[in-house]
């Protein structure tokens, strides 16, 4: 992510900045994502900073969307109810407010992955998806020039979750190193992980930076969780007190990202 005049340590310290922004600022996000995780997103998101929404009534969605900082789509438990929600919001949110897809099991779905091509041609400011879904959206393996052909094609920016996460905007790179097994037994964290994504977007106009923030954040956090944790399910608890915890020292600390 950096260029040759900054070091990574320079790049982490603008995410520990984005982090006391997000703080400050308290965003509205507004998040169309699956049933199974709407709880625990809405806790993440709070215990961060931000104002989770999460109606997907076709009546008011266009409102609650057109009041929001930034906005979430997440196919996951992906009804004719979020489909027609996933329409209206996106409409709406055209070039004001900013939006992360999360295309969540298109690998196991053709349908779901046609939709979810249409909607990267519909502008999202950030793909976030791991190698499976990279591969059904694109046709390939998931690589650095994979990413950054892909985001350079669509004009947006690829968060890919994996032992080591990688966002790419057709220029830039970035890897980043946090995170924990444990993170991998609870349900739902990725999609809680996109909407930190969404919620750095809020208050960071670079959406390079603000997926690479959103990762870097929630990855320190399981960090920093699954040392008191005894499993899965401690640790979904403990994650959000830890994210709740978290300041800019601690993540410029512990930051793992080039």
């Amino acid at each position: 992510m950096h260029s040759p005049q900054q070091s990574p340590r320079d790049d982490v310290a603008r995410l520990s900045a984005l982090l006391e922004r997000l703080r400050a600022r308290s965003p509205r996000v507004h998040c169309i994502t699956n049933a199974v995780a709407q709880n625990f997103t809405a806790n993440v998101l709070l215990a961060l900073g931000a104002v989770p929404s999460m109606t997907l009534d076709a009546e008011e969605i266009a409102a609650f969307v057109r009041g929001a900082d930034a906005l979430l789509v997440n196919l996951g438990t992906f009804d004719r109810e979020r489909r027609r929600a996933t329409g209206i919001a996106v409409e709406t949110a055209g070039r004001e407010v900013p939006w992360v897809l999360d295309p969540v099991f298109i690998d196991r779905s053709a349908r779901r992955a046609g939709f979810a091509a249409e909607l990267v041609a519909r502008g999202p400011q950030v793909v976030r998806l791991n190698h499976a879904e990279f591969a059904a959206l694109t046709g390939g393996e998931a690589s650095c020039d994979a990413l950054a052909a892909y985001a350079r094609a669509h004009k947006t920016v690829v968060a890919l979750s994996g032992d080591t996460d990688l966002v790419a905007d057709g220029e830039r790179v970035a890897s980043i190193a946090n995170g924990h097994p444990l993170m991998a037994r609870v349900t739902a964290m990725g999609c809680a992980g996109s909407a930190l994504i969404a919620a750095c977007l809020a208050v960071e106009p670079d959406a390079m930076r603000a997926a690479t923030a959103g990762l870097a954040i929630i990855g320190v956090a399981g960090e920093l969780a699954a040392a008191g944790a005894k499993g899965p399910g401690s640790f979904a608890v403990a994650i959000v007190d830890a994210l709740y915890r978290l300041d800019g020292p601690t993540l410029t600390a512990r930051a793992r990202v080039t």
